[in-house]
């Protein structure tokens, strides 16, 4: 399985060693261990690019729930390793997210500290995929140590909430955060306004998004993580942009993504930063 993570961003900063699905920063736990001890955790060391996240941050049964490993004996031609972090104010659905594309389940959970891990492998018929997925808290009092999670980053989902007009316009200040820790054009970047579930009480109209997302070159969709609507989208789209990438690095014919149709866009190839 090849790491890509050093290829990513470049980010001088250290991260933090993730400890069997949590990520633990100056003491502080993830949601889901909030509450309770932690063996090990005071010898927690910086983050190295070279550290492979624990075999069980997230089961292999969770996973095959979800339908994210490829089936007994399909033996890919090729596997690969990419960082992706999810940014957004807090209460916007980033753990939501997470949680609805790795485990398939949603349930209210509270605000993450630090950050959580994830993972999840996915199939992409010759080619497998594995995403570690770092999901950062959103609450202001977390923004100054959130750039520590950019280090080696490929891919970030941004999130806002439909209903919320501020994580709009905070989301736009995550990506000049990114962007200062990772040049434009390294990491592909999927915009992301969730709770289209609360389309009654929209504060941010689909185009909105639409045209900041093209004035940025990021990709965009719309999703739902309580209805798991266009939740698998998102990070498919990811998936392929990266590829095409890796394709492109190898100078091999750069493959189409099935037809994956963004939300309000013709099916085709997306929208990207990449030029």
């Amino acid at each position: 399985m090849r790491r890509r993570g050093a290829e990513g961003c470049r980010g001088t900063s250290p991260g933090c060693l993730p400890l069997t699905g949590l990520c633990a920063v100056q003491g502080c736990l993830s949601v889901f261990q909030r509450g309770r001890s932690a063996p090990g955790l005071n010898s927690l060391r910086p983050f190295d690019a070279r550290i492979q996240p624990p075999a069980n941050a997230v089961s292999l049964q969770g996973m095959a729930q979800a339908g994210g490993v490829p089936s007994p004996g399909a033996a890919p031609d090729q596997s690969y390793v990419f960082k992706l972090v999810l940014l957004g104010s807090g209460s916007v659905g980033k753990s939501s997210l997470a949680l609805r594309y790795v485990k398939n389940d949603f349930k209210s959970i509270l605000p993450t500290v630090g950050c959580a891990f994830f993972t999840k492998v996915v199939d992409l018929g010759a080619v497998s995929l594995k995403f570690e997925i770092w999901d950062t808290a959103g609450q202001e009092k977390y923004h100054s140590i959130c750039h520590l999670y950019f280090r080696g980053a490929n891919a970030a989902v941004l999130v806002y909430d439909i209903t919320r007009k501020d994580s709009f316009f905070k989301a736009q200040q995550w990506l000049k955060d990114l962007e200062r820790e990772c040049p434009p054009g390294e990491v592909v970047v999927m915009l992301v306004g969730n709770k289209t579930d609360l389309g009654e009480q929209r504060e941010v109209t689909l185009q909105e998004g639409k045209e900041f997302a093209e004035s940025k070159r990021l990709l965009f969709m719309e999703a739902s993580a309580k209805l798991n609507q266009q939740v698998t989208e998102v990070f498919s789209a990811v998936a392929w942009e990266l590829l095409r990438r890796e394709e492109r690095k190898e100078g091999r014919p750069q493959r189409g993504d099935a037809g994956l149709a963004l939300s309000g866009a013709p099916a085709g190839p997306a929208r990207c930063c990449a030029r």
